[in-house]
């Protein structure tokens, strides 16, 4: 990939493939988490005279044409592209070096560099306090009787008499918005489109991430 375009984009997006090690040169074994980044197309190009501000949008993965609706196809017929299935728009400081069509991948990132990964966390349903939050929960002893993974009490007294906005309660665990910065490349392979990074990424198997350099 032309140097330009590594400095204005400052990331892709990607599938996380699974968790694994590698060892180095010198026999320490790394864990590492591999992400197939790529192949990113370049669907639009929006600039300050058309849009208002300088972007690309890029799209990941293949989409059926049977779930593709005509506002949607006609958008990538433009880009000369097929349907993909997610998109994300990155900022960048200049889009001389981009055009509709322009395949973008792992060569993107290099070894040794930190990068900040976003996800979405594995879901875990509703959940007690004790795996929510991590409550240590009532004492075993007697008098205390099914209760022992309870909140305990919620509210105040008299005054002000109501729960407290923010209270760590049972409720939806997972299922959300998660970065981790400062991971490092440890390898990237761009042949296969993968680079792995040292440590965990959130997320299941085959879930969408989106990989940003650090501090781009």
């Amino acid at each position: 990939m032309a140097a330009k375009v590594y400095d204005m984009i400052s990331g892709l997006m990607g599938k996380k493939i699974g968790m694994t090690r590698i060892f180095l040169e010198e026999g320490r074994a790394v864990p590492v988490t591999v992400l197939e980044v790529g192949p990113c197309k370049v669907v639009q190009v929006k600039t300050p005279e058309t849009d208002g501000y300088n972007a690309v949008q890029v799209g990941f993965g293949a989409k059926r044409e049977k779930g593709v609706n005509k506002p949607e196809s006609g958008h990538f017929k433009a880009a000369g592209v097929e349907a993909m299935a997610h998109l994300k728009e990155f900022r960048v400081k200049d889009t001389s070096e981009f055009e509709r069509g322009q395949t973008l991948g792992a060569d993107l990132f290099q070894i040794g560099e930190k990068v900040d990964i976003r996800g979405t966390s594995k879901g875990r349903g509703f959940q007690g306090v004790i795996k929510r939050w991590g409550f240590g929960g009532l004492k075993m002893t007697h008098g205390t009787h099914k209760v022992q993974r309870s909140p305990g009490s919620i509210g105040c007294s008299a005054t002000p008499s109501k729960t407290i906005k923010n209270k760590k309660m049972p409720g939806h665990m997972g299922s959300a918005q998660v970065m981790i910065k400062n991971l490092e490349v440890v390898d990237v392979r761009p042949d296969e489109n993968l680079i792995m990074v040292k440590g965990s990424v959130p997320g299941s198997i085959n879930s969408i991430v989106t990989v940003h350099r650090t501090g781009a």
